[in-house]
């Protein structure tokens, strides 16, 4: 009897034994499961953590590209807003000056001896350029009377240069255009072509011209003068 009471004993100890180990293994392997679950949910929460991150950093980087790129784009409209509105004002004092230098010379040109003289001086200009025997002077309507006083004191002086300048005698024929007329003043045509005075040569049937107008003129001495006029006016 006491030989089953030891032996029961014994297997009590030895269950008893047995359940903790099992105790501590179930511990052991219940710790390992959390710590691993942690450093998981660690490595999660970093990695979370990191994408936020990398994820704020790139809208971050964007908006400040876009703000970058919307600057770039505020300064360069400004800065061609600030030239095209520098050119039109230069263009504008242009337009204005060569206005205001019409005015000023039809203003001298009223004089009729003056104006006589600058047409002579018109027709030897455009002959002494074509060298013809026989020219037509076309003119505005209302200077047929002025040009045809003109045409013998211009055909004389041609002549005059020629014969001083080469030695030889050559005479020029010059006629008025009866068919062919200019535009009228600006103030008598309103809209539309319009003509200061002047005259036009024209020979061979008229395939070849000569444009010495006021406003020829006046043109060609405006772009000539248009770098001057720049210096004088725009340079900072």
């Amino acid at each position: 009897m006491a030989a089953m009471d030891g032996s029961s004993k014994e297997a009590q100890a030895q269950i008893e034994q047995m359940m903790k180990f099992i105790r501590s293994e179930a511990e052991d392997k219940k710790k390992e499961i959390e710590d691993k679950a942690m450093q998981e949910a660690s490595v999660e929460q970093l990695r979370l953590v990191t994408s936020a991150k990398e994820k704020i950093q790139q809208e971050y980087a964007r908006k400040a590209k876009q703000v970058e790129t919307q600057a770039a784009i505020a300064r360069s409209t400004a800065i061609n807003r600030s030239r095209l509105e520098k050119i039109k004002a230069r263009q504008d004092m242009l337009t204005k000056l060569a206005e205001d230098s019409k005015a000023s010379l039809a203003a001298k040109l009223k004089d009729p001896a003056t104006m006589k003289k600058f047409v002579t001086q018109l027709m030897v200009q455009g002959l002494l350029m074509l060298l013809e025997d026989k020219v037509e002077v076309r003119c505005r309507a209302s200077d047929d009377a002025l040009v045809s006083s003109c045409m013998a004191d211009a055909a004389k002086e041609y002549t005059r240069i020629i014969q001083t300048e080469t030695g030889a005698k050559k005479e020029c024929t010059l006629s008025l255009d009866k068919a062919v007329k200019l535009p009228a003043a600006p103030a008598a045509q309103g809209h539309g072509p319009s003509c200061l005075g002047g005259v036009v040569l024209a020979c061979q049937n008229g395939s070849i011209t000569i444009d010495n107008t006021i406003d020829s003129r006046l043109g060609l001495v405006m772009e000539q003068a248009k770098p001057t006029i720049r210096e004088l006016l725009f340079t900072k």
